[in-house]
């Protein structure tokens, strides 16, 4: 009954574009559409459902790591319709699941609307580019799509490591192998050392999370590879800090500097419910020039904000500019902007400000046409 339940689930996801199933004992499984939670109109699940439900999808060694440590993450094809990025877990003693939709359909940059120097910045013979923003905020699918787009144009080979793997990549112009962290190989510190060993040109790292990681990622960056990673950082300022404070204080002098060399770019991303449906992503852009080289090396990120703003012809951008655009082109409402700037207060004032700008030229607009009517 589990499987026929759970393929009904899967389908009913996919053809809603749910981006997250959340199935908890006490209530029916819940969608999360365009970034809000739906409930379904379906039955409270008990905890034998739930197990159920676990069972039928669950590989049998994540259903030992689920007994022996409480939580475990898998991935899983539903037929030619999309993949799902799973993870189960315990709470009050009983089975509880998310289950994120990975579309099989991969989106073109342009598509994705990622800022143009994002292509430039993938070009690179060598360099660490971070792709960051919180949960579910769209940083597998902008890492899949910049993959891809080597892929189509030039010959590379690629090594992505993953927990689980998300997006499948085909062979095109570039040869592409995937590696699953906990399947093919024990971590992703130990991937990245054993990938310098591979004749690699890109090396993918899903997720830089422990000082062992980055410090594996920093070091391949540096001797000659465009690594890309992820942070959980909000801001590209927040994310050299994020590095910088991973390590121990008497290695910090040590990484600034091996960062200045190696960091290319941040893009920094956020997903805003459209005011016509679905959901549109606002990015914050770091390319990192000499000057911002600078300020990383001689500890005065604070800085980076002010360079991000006076960098636009190098194709930066920060956040808040980036919401601000969304909400004059009326593609968002205002409290949704608010509700993901970096600095609320300012963007208020900025927003206002703009208002009555548009009202003072409607009325001036006005007033020219009556005294063209006048006239007339």
């Amino acid at each position: 009954m589990a499987t026929v339940l759970i393929d009904k689930l899967l389908q009913a996801c996919v053809k809603q574009g749910a981006s997250d199933i959340h199935i908890t004992t006490g209530q029916p499984p819940v969608f999360r559409l365009h970034g809000r939670l739906r409930r379904l109109e379906t039955k409270v699940l008990e905890p034998d459902d739930t197990v159920g439900l676990m069972k039928s999808i669950a590989p049998e060694r994540c259903q030992r790591e689920l007994q022996e440590t409480g939580s475990s993450d898998f991935g899983f094809a539903f037929g030619d319709l999309a993949r799902f990025r799973v993870s189960i877990f315990k709470q009050r003693g009983q089975i509880a699941m998310v289950l994120r939709q990975i579309p099989n359909d991969m989106l073109t940059p342009e598509q994705l609307g990622l800022p143009q120097v994002l292509s430039k910045l993938v070009m690179r013979p060598r360099g660490l580019l971070l792709v960051t923003g919180p949960t579910g905020s769209g940083k597998s699918t902008t890492l899949a799509s910049l993959i891809n787009f080597l892929n189509e144009n030039v010959d590379h080979h690629i090594i992505t490591i993953e927990d689980p793997i998300e997006f499948y990549h085909y062979h095109k112009k570039s040869t592409i192998n995937q590696r699953e962290v906990g399947v093919d190989v024990p971590s992703f510190a130990e991937a990245i050392r054993r990938a310098l060993r591979q004749d690699p040109d890109v090396i993918l790292v899903g997720e830089l999370r422990d000082l062992e990681t980055i410090e594996a990622a920093i070091s391949a960056a540096e001797t000659g590879h465009i690594v890309f990673g992820t942070l959980h950082t909000n801001s590209a300022q927040g994310t050299v800090n994020r590095v910088i404070d991973a390590f121990p204080g008497n290695l910090q002098d040590q990484i600034r500097t091996q960062l200045s060399t190696s960091l290319i770019g941040v893009l920094a991303q956020t997903l805003l419910p459209k005011i016509s449906g679905g959901r549109c992503a606002a990015y914050e852009t770091l390319v990192v020039t000499p000057g911002i080289a600078n300020l990383i090396r001689e500890n005065k990120t604070f800085r980076i904000n002010s360079a991000i703003q006076t960098g636009a012809k190098f194709g930066m951008q920060l956040m808040d500019d980036a919401l601000f655009d969304h909400w004059v082109n009326e593609r968002v409402t205002i409290e949704d902007v608010l509700d993901k700037a970096q600095d609320p207060d300012a963007l208020a004032k900025k927003i206002a400000t703009a208002r009555r700008q548009m009202m003072q030229m409607e009325m001036e607009s006005e007033q020219v046409g009556g005294a063209e009517d006048e006239m007339e």
